[in-house]
């Protein structure tokens, strides 16, 4: 035999149960978005990589995009991320656009990454946009939609906090602990990295900055304060606003959080499992000037992310990941003999008109191995029409759930059925 060829290094194939829970997943983002006024958008796969270079950060461009040349010999790259697509779109048609702006997408990413638990190359990310307000209140309304998709997926709070900071108190915050202008930019980076590194090498990397081990002492100092957030006029309103929105037990502060991107600019925020097993489930923050770097007049925003991988891996963990979802919905007909072949499919056809989800037999079979079929597939219903049941214009519905037969007349079975899947 050949050998069956594999799918590409970091890709993932998705058989109708894993579709099935994406949709599901899919769905919740969409109740969550739509729950606060956003509508759906999408761009392009790819982009020019220029669009990248201008502000997501060097690392992301150089490391972790798949870029390559296009014929002509430019370079383009398969998106890695959203929100640079977002400010171009916005940049083209910001003179016709009604602003803030509510947006929310849904698609594939791409970034050249060591595939491993909770990363993968190729991955499906929830992004949400509010763009046109520089005001605390859509920080605050952005980190409730995230709050709101977690209750929706059954997440309770002492299993997943968003933890929020801001990047111009941490600012402060360095400049009292003499961390020198210069190094700030970098010295937010290896922040941003504080849970990626060994502790002693975190040290060294900080010390290789110029600072002195008493300066090294009050950054330390500074990330272990959790009351450091009462210095900030931003974060004591939006904590209020939170409040306000009904979702504070899933909001708390934590200084070391940074977000890596170059184009955060005030509150960032990110969504951590409190035992720590997982990589962050969701990231954001507010950006001050994202569409004028891509050419248009300057707007702020605030956005995040949230990818597949890690919140499935949360979810399963919790024994929250929905099973059994493929083929729930569906009804199975069944086809008596070859004799009443035409009436059965009649019967789905009518069925598939009153808005059901309709599987018929390719071929007649004995009964017994026609319901077999149908419960391995995890259907919950399947009719029985034979001579005798068309005779009398009825239908025996059997619920594969509960094994339990009913025989029902044609007129009130797709009334029966949707009461049955429901």
């Amino acid at each position: 035999m050949n050998e069956i060829i594999r799918s590409v290094k970091g890709t993932r194939d998705f058989y109708p149960e894993e579709m099935a829970q994406r949709q599901w997943l899919i769905g919740k983002m969409r109740d969550a978005s739509t729950a606060f006024g956003f509508t759906q958008y999408d761009g392009p796969c790819l982009e020019s990589i220029e669009l990248y270079a201008a502000k997501s950060g060097e690392e992301l461009v150089r490391e972790q995009a798949f870029v390559f040349p296009d014929r002509g010999g430019d370079p383009i790259t398969l998106r890695p991320e959203l929100t640079p697509t977002l400010a171009r779109m916005v940049a083209q048609k910001q003179n016709e656009l009604v602003f803030p702006l509510r947006w929310w997408s849904f698609g594939p990413f791409w970034r050249y990454e060591r595939p491993q638990k909770g990363r993968t190359r190729e991955f499906f990310q929830w992004n949400v946009d509010l763009i046109g307000s520089d005001s605390v209140l859509a920080d605050a309304e952005l980190i409730a939609v995230a709050a709101t998709f977690l209750r929706m997926v059954s997440i309770q709070p002492q299993d997943v906090q968003l933890l929020v900071n801001d990047r111009q108190l941490m600012d402060q915050a360095m400049t009292s602990a003499g961390v020198p202008a210069d190094k700030k930019g970098e010295m937010l980076r290896l922040i941003d990295r504080l849970d990626k590194l060994p502790a002693d090498v975190w040290d060294e990397k900080v010390l290789g900055l110029g600072l002195s081990l008493s300066q090294l002492d009050s950054v330390k100092a500074l990330l272990q304060n959790k009351h450091l957030w009462q210095e900030s006029s931003n974060l004591r309103q939006l904590f209020e606003v939170v409040e306000s929105l009904g979702v504070h037990e899933y909001v708390t502060y934590d200084p070391r959080i940074i977000r890596g991107l170059d184009y955060y600019t005030g509150t960032v925020f990110e969504a951590r499992d409190t035992k720590g097993e997982f990589r962050a489930i969701l990231g954001g923050g507010h950006y001050g000037n994202l569409i004028g770097d891509v050419g248009g007049k300057p707007l702020p925003g605030v956005g995040f992310a949230m990818g597949d991988v890690v919140i499935s891996l949360v979810l399963e963990a919790y024994g929250l990941l929905k099973d059994e979802l493929s083929n729930t919905g569906t009804v199975f007909v069944t086809v008596f003999n070859e004799e009443m072949l035409a009436q059965s499919l009649q019967l789905a056809s009518k069925l598939r008109a009153e808005g059901l989800q309709v599987v018929t037999q390719t071929e007649p079979e004995k009964l017994a191995k026609q319901l077999k079929f149908a419960d391995r597939l995890g259907y919950k219903a399947a009719i029985v029409m034979g001579p005798d049941e068309e005779s009398q214009g009825m239908a025996q519905v059997k619920n594969l759930r509960t094994r339990e037969q009913e025989l029902v007349t044609l007129n009130a079975l797709a009334e029966k059925l949707k009461q049955m899947i429901s």
